[in-house]
């Protein structure tokens, strides 16, 4: 059970309600990363991975795992809702956490552009009379409009969601399963190992790309206030998330590696279309399984998932204007419906904006994947140093193997992917990190610096004193 304590000791009183166990934290997980996510950026996997796309969800399995383990001691050591922002900020200094906080800005701000695009390419492959730009279009309105006038998705909806996609990579994997066993394409184990392609960089710079399926797993920490079992749960439930969805990752990505119809044009070419899988699945059971899994990745990419993002970055942005950090109209509220109002506005507009231009390029999705991943990863690998900083240095802690070994084999698997990623991916985000030192030394000169709540931990109050 979980200390009614711990909160307080850190300045803050306990305000959610703590309903939520294990279980929950797992259906949280799998709603927010998306069981299907791979169907959508299969073919960029492929092709950066010389066909060996298995692989490179297993490593990234392996990196994210080292990665929850991290989260575990911090959400321990700091038992309250919060992302590597909080972590860094209290585990190392507010400046560093700022600093964190501003690269994980880079993912808020393009994830939601991401996944309209995805959609509205899943859907042009599906109805090719309808424009790419048509489909984007309508997928950015329903959601800012949804947005705007306050209506959210509710647990019963998401659930509702996580049912749906698993029915639906089901029926792809038995479909798949029956067409191999027919003679339908070939048994092989070269999605997992080809040693005429194989090389570490290569499947590292895959990894960068495939890790984008496994961003949201760290969302659970978010939920640390509201478990009823404590802040060890949300560990667990972090880690038992990633391996059952790499689990589905790698078996969905197998199978469509060898149910290819080209293998050769697709790793000559790439994923032009971003419809690789979709044409694997019509390769196992015809055009009602390539319309069926395009259609599942294009509603829960292009609606759930995306809405949920477009809410966050909306919210990311009101906060940190609130507090002066970013042009003070994004803290505008609508008053008749109690949301950011400009904030939502502008995170469509940069979406729509965004996934208009990378549409017009052969590596959109690939680029912008890789560079949502690379802000993704330098925030965790700020989340391992925290984890050794706070714990082995601060604290003096012995516990070599929890806050030495295993954070630091997890910032060298993720800094060695994080090295080989797209060279273009790596400058802009070099460049958005780089104006984040800017961003910071203004606030440090306009005496603005970062500061955290409750930095240090307080003493429970005494019965009949109120905290002014």
């Amino acid at each position: 059970m979980y200390d009614p304590d711990e909160l307080l000791r850190y300045g803050y009183q306990q305000e959610l309600s703590r309903q939520l166990r294990f279980r929950d934290l797992m259906a949280y997980g799998l709603v927010y990363m998306v069981p299907i996510a791979p169907m959508a950026i299969f073919g960029s996997v492929y092709a950066a991975s010389g066909g060996m796309v298995a692989l490179a969800y297993a490593i990234g399995v392996a990196a994210l795992v080292f990665t929850a383990f991290s989260y575990a001691q911090m959400v321990k050591a700091f038992p309250m809702s919060g992302s590597v922002y909080n972590y860094a900020g209290r585990g190392v200094h507010p400046a560093v956490g700022f600093l964190a906080g501003w690269v994980i800005l880079l993912d808020y701000v393009l994830v939601p552009g991401l996944l309209y695009l995805v959609a509205s390419v899943a859907m042009h492959a599906t109805v090719p009379s309808m424009p790419l730009w048509v489909w984007l279009l309508g997928f950015v309105a329903v959601n800012t409009v949804v947005n705007s006038v306050g209506i959210r998705l509710t647990a019963a909806v998401t659930r509702v969601m996580l049912v749906g996609e698993l029915i639906i990579l089901a029926i792809f994997l038995v479909v798949a399963v029956a067409a191999l066993a027919s003679g339908q394409g070939s048994f092989s184990w070269d999605a997992f190992y080809n040693s005429g392609t194989f090389t570490w960089s290569l499947i590292a710079g895959a990894v960068s790309v495939a890790v984008l399926s496994f961003l949201g797993f760290d969302g659970i920490s978010m939920l640390a206030e509201e478990t009823r079992d404590g802040s060890r749960q949300v560990g667990r439930a972090m880690a038992a998330v990633l391996v059952l969805a790499g689990v589905l990752f790698i078996a969905q990505t197998w199978l469509a590696a060898m149910l290819v119809p080209d293998p050769a044009r697709l790793l000559a070419d790439g994923d032009r279309n971003g419809t690789a899988f979709y044409d694997a699945a019509g390769a196992a059971g015809g055009g009602w399984l390539a319309t069926l899994c395009a259609v599942a990745t294009a509603i829960a990419w292009g609606l759930p998932n995306s809405m949920v993002a477009q809410v966050a970055t909306s919210r990311l942005l009101y906060a940190m204007a609130r507090d002066r950090q970013l042009p003070g109209f994004l803290a505008k509220v609508s008053l008749r419906r109690s949301v950011p109002i400009n904030a939502t506005l502008l995170t469509g507009a940069v979406s729509l904006t965004l996934g208009l231009y990378v549409a017009t390029r052969a590596d959109g999705i690939t680029l912008l994947s890789s560079l949502i991943n690379f802000g993704a990863m330098v925030a965790f690998l700020v989340l391992h140093v925290s984890v050794v900083v706070h714990h082995l240095i601060r604290r003096r802690s012995r516990n070599w193997w929890a806050h030495l070994v295993m954070p630091a084999v997890g910032f060298v698997i993720l800094a060695y992917v994080v090295v080989n990623a797209n060279i273009a991916a790596q400058r802009l985000g070099l460049a958005w990190l780089a104006l984040g030192v800017l961003v910071l030394a203004g606030l440090y000169a306009t005496g603005r610096r970062p500061v955290l709540s409750g930095l240090a931990p307080v003493q429970p109050l005494q019965r009949g004193v109120e905290r002014v």
